[in-house]
């Protein structure tokens, strides 16, 4: 009676991705051309998909290095995730012509309740890959993805997740710089402004795996002494570079805050009939 159960649960949700997948793409065999498209975009240099519902296939693979990648962009595109991920616990209602029927349904994912930081996100397993999970969890202001296959049991996956994620939470740490400093506006020629105000693109981060001392980081700005006009809003200008020692951590693009059109003949005698009768 149990693998009946079992096998009515594979394939449903086999029909459910092909029935995804045909109203879609049109059939199965064009999403799965869409879903190696999205793989290799991506990067997953080592996933070939064959099906849409991740069942054992001739050629149908991936590593934990792509399930991580394609977890990283699901949680950032679509963060909304982990308030369905993270339910333990519900109920559906089925609806058939002889009437409807409740039943309950139970998080496949245990970390869910057995780890504390936990906010997702998928568990699987079939008769190659085995055990195998994606596990997402957040502690403070770190997020970390911690991928396991081939595990031989269901607990395994669980124990090997735990111990990959309080590994990263010791170790792991990010320095964040959100630029709390003004920039100098930078001197500008031939435009209808004598200056040119000045932004970070974006604030600066910087993970280490390796417990770095942070307070020793330097940042440095690279700029021109002067910028000509025109001058478009968004125009990279310099950088601010970070170092920790002799090595480079990374930097962020400076850009022009403001536009900056080309002084003209008048603009040039307005400013001369400024600075001689005003």
């Amino acid at each position: 009676m149990i693998l009946l159960t079992f096998l009515t649960c594979l394939l449903s949700i086999c029909a459910s991705c092909v029935a995804m997948a045909e109203f879609i793409e049109g059939s199965e065999e064009a999403f799965v051309v869409s879903m190696n498209e999205k793989a290799k975009a991506l990067g997953m240099e080592d996933t070939t998909f064959v099906n849409c519902c991740g069942l054992d296939a001739d050629g149908h693979m991936t590593s934990a290095y792509d399930v991580a990648l394609m977890s990283r962009e699901l949680t950032v595109r679509y963060p909304q995730i982990h308030d369905y991920c993270t339910i333990w616990m519900d109920t559906m209602t089925h609806l058939t012509a002889k009437g409807s029927k409740e039943f309950g349904l139970t998080n496949t994912n245990k970390l869910i309740r057995q780890y504390e930081y936990a906010t997702g996100l998928k568990t699987g397993s079939t008769g190659l890959a085995k055990f195998c999970v994606s596990a997402t969890a957040k502690k403070d202001d770190m997020e970390l993805i911690a991928v396991i296959m081939g595990a031989q049991n269901p607990n395994e996956r669980f124990q090997d997740a735990t111990t990959l994620l309080n590994a990263g939470f010791s170790k792991c740490r990010i320095y964040t710089d959100e630029h709390s400093e003004k920039l100098a506006r930078l001197p500008v020629q031939r435009g209808s402004l004598d200056s040119l105000k000045l932004e970070f693109k974006n604030p600066f981060q910087y993970l280490s795996v390796n417990g770095a001392d942070f307070s020793a980081i330097e940042k440095e700005l690279v700029l021109p002494d002067t910028v000509t006009a025109p001058v478009k809003k968004g125009d990279k200008i310099g950088d601010a570079v970070y170092r920790l020692g002799n090595e480079q951590l990374g930097s962020v693009d400076i850009i022009a805050a403001e536009n900056i059109t080309r002084s003209e003949f008048m603009d040039y005698m307005i400013k001369i009939i400024e600075q001689y009768f005003c």
